[in-house]
């Protein structure tokens, strides 16, 4: 380690902000703090916290602290994302704020389908419906400041505050007769447990007597409250960040946490380990520019390297197919593989040009020539975000809650069984007319209970049959799941409700049929692992914990599997924070594109800028920076001018050009 790395390692009580630049080794850094504490003076590994933005950044730091310390040690130390652990912490203890603990968890999609239905509600069924992305927007903003209802403000539109604030209000009451929490909530409800439950906030300040925070430009007011409170019996809190990587203000985190770390010893990491001098160079004198800022400058030993390549392009398309020319010499000069080069863009539409360019390009391989170049686009559906999943996940959620209506509503029909939309609709009606959860709507009247016996005469009897088949299926899977294996239940489950059939029937392509069974197969395995491990530790196979644990499990195992592939990357700025790759192609760097005109009006140009930042410094090697002359906008052809952010960067750093 270099001495300021050591240093950080080194400083055990106190707070401590660490300042780590981009390249610079804060996981290092993090993980070998963790050791010294464990290794050197003997603190407990129970007594350590560390919190993350990313499942994918919590395993790494886990895989390197496994090398440093010995593996059962590693496992007792609590390393783990702000919403996993949040999970946790409520499920033990989120039955004080009058939930169960085997509570569902919503992710964006079950959350704006309750929303559309409130509002629909709110203004009548005749009435005009308002476009609600503003009121999303101003909810998903108020979650991550931990706002209540009353606390809403739009001082543009008195309405359209009124509006939110009932619509947050009902909301809320949605949730929890529903018994579910939803990503924002999970920290929200978290802090208001500790706050209101002092007997819950000793036990956990006891317990974590060193608390570490991983990307703390990142954190939100919600995440820094946590913070505050779990720290504040020791106060022995570790943060690192990097003020010049805050990208993130648009989705409510707050670069002042950062800025006024206060009472903390300052430590900065500006030795980069990953680009040559003459990309940190540039980097820094974009930088610089931004007054919000703690000063420091990224240095390097890796060589002043190749100048920066910058080339202006007639049209968009010309621009594409020029890159994906160079990515070509890139591979014959340079030796480089695909996998080792990167187009990085502001926005995601454009990427269609290099995806038809890169489409269209020919290559050698070998001594043959070939069409198309591989290329992986990030951003995909992640895998517990695909419908078939969603679906056969649902059931489990509605074993497990069957207050949870969202996913009754997604499989009581699916696949069909003969409930029709008619009878869905009285169903719910009954159900917020009467104020009676929609499954004991569904329980009294396949029942033929009494004060049903309407509502079960006005169906038919293909309605009354699919109906009593799917309380079957549920409570034959809820016996399955607890008295067998489940590998065997759940592809029971799959079976009894015809889900293969149902693929082959909905889905015209054999190709996709083939990616959707293997996503239900995955499923299978996903269950089937979850039981394995408990059953290896000795402990009961809880559904709840699976069904909560599984959306906050981000595919990153997929992802290592895809960066093993020989293709070509394509993502936005936004995705690449964190990678790194020999060689970027920075396209379309062109005012109103970086700096973004409408986001620069949101967030302002400082955050532009630290986006421009981050871009340039996942670059190790080669870096090359392209514009369009003239841009297509709305079908009309626009004369485009060079980001104000290019006349930053000093022109000695450019490749001189014939």
């Amino acid at each position: 380690m270099n001495p300021q790395q050591q240093k950080a390692v080194d400083h055990i009580n106190g707070r401590l902000l660490i300042l780590a630049g981009a390249g610079s080794g804060k996981t290092r850094v993090l993980t070998y703090r963790m050791a010294h504490l464990i290794n050197r003076h003997g603190v407990s590994p129970k007594a350590i916290l560390g919190l993350t933005f990313t499942n994918k950044a919590a395993h790494e730091m886990r895989n390197r602290l496994r090398a440093l310390v010995h593996e059962t040690t590693a496992q007792h130390l609590t390393l783990s994302t702000f919403h996993s652990f949040c999970l946790h912490l409520l499920r033990d203890n989120i039955f004080r704020l009058g939930y169960t603990r085997e509570f569902s968890l919503y992710n964006e999609h079950d959350v704006n389908r309750i929303i559309n239905a409130i509002a629909r509600d709110m203004v009548g069924r005749e009435g005009s419906m308002p476009s609600l992305a503003p009121s999303m927007e101003l909810l998903t903003w108020a979650s991550s400041q931990g706002l209540k209802s009353k606390q809403i403000e739009d001082p543009s539109s008195p309405w359209h505050q009124t509006f939110v604030q009932t619509l947050h209000e009902r909301l809320t009451a949605a949730m929890r007769a529903y018994n579910a929490v939803d990503f924002d909530s999970l920290l929200s409800l978290s802090v208001q447990l500790l706050e209101e439950h002092p007997e819950v906030l000793t036990a956990y300040q006891e317990r974590f007597q060193y608390i570490m925070v991983d990307e703390y430009q990142d954190t939100n007011p919600i995440q820094y409250r946590l913070t505050q409170l779990l720290a504040a019996k020791h106060d022995n809190l570790c943060v690192v960040g990097d003020d010049d990587q805050s990208i993130y203000g648009w989705r409510g985190a707050d670069m002042s946490n950062i800025l006024n770390f206060e009472r903390a010893t300052l430590i900065k990491l500006e030795q980069n380990y990953r680009s040559t001098s003459t990309i940190l160079t540039a980097a820094n004198s974009v930088i610089s520019c931004n007054t919000q800022r703690h000063d420091k400058a990224l240095w390097s030993l890796c060589g002043e390297g190749e100048p920066i390549e910058v080339f202006f392009a007639p049209t968009e398309v010309a621009e594409a197919e020029s890159v994906v020319a160079r990515l070509v010499k890139c591979k014959k000069d340079k030796g480089l593989r695909w996998r080792d080069m990167a187009i990085l863009y502001r926005s995601n539409s454009l990427s269609r040009q290099f995806e038809l360019a890169l489409a269209k390009q020919h290559w050698q391989r070998g001594e043959r020539w070939v069409q198309g170049i591989p290329y992986r686009l990030y951003g995909s559906v992640e895998f517990y975000e695909r419908r078939e999943v969603k679906d056969l996940f649902a059931y489990l959620r509605v074993i497990c809650n069957p207050s949870d209506q969202e996913a009754l509503l997604r499989v009581i029909n699916q696949p069909r069984r003969g409930i029709g939309e008619a009878m869905l609709d009285k169903l719910t009606a009954y159900n917020r007319e009467h104020k009676k959860p929609l499954w004991q709507v569904i329980i009294g009247v396949c029942e033929g209970a009494e004060e049903y016996m309407e509502l079960r005469t006005s169906m038919g009897s293909t309605s009354l049959k699919g109906l009593e088949t799917f309380l079957d299926v549920i409570a034959t899977t809820e016996e399955d799941l607890a008295k067998r294996p489940w590998g065997q239940a759940l592809t029971d489950l799959v079976e009894r409700i015809g889900y293969k059939k149902a693929i082959h029937e909905e889905v015209k392509s054999t190709q996709m049929r083939e990616f959707k069974w293997e996503n239900v197969q995955e499923f299978i395995n996903a269950g089937a692992q979850f039981y394995s491990e408990k059953q290896t530790a000795n402990l009961k196979a809880d559904l709840s914990e699976f069904v909560q644990q599984a959306p906050l499990e981000t595919n990153w195992k997929g992802d290592e599997e895809e960066e093993n592939d020989d293709k070509v990357h394509l993502l936005t700025f936004h995705s690449s924070k964190g990678l790194e790759f020999p060689a970027c192609f920075l396209v379309g760097i062109e005012d109103g594109i970086i700096p973004h005109a409408k986001s620069a009006a949101v967030t302002g140009v400082e955050e532009e800028r630290r986006l421009m930042y981050v871009a340039i410094t996942r670059a190790m090697k080669h870096l090359c920076i392209s514009m369009s002359m003239t841009r297509l906008r709305m079908g009309k052809k626009e004369v485009c001018r060079p980001s104000r952010f290019m006349h930053e960067i000093p022109k000695n750093l450019f490749l001189k050009t014939e």
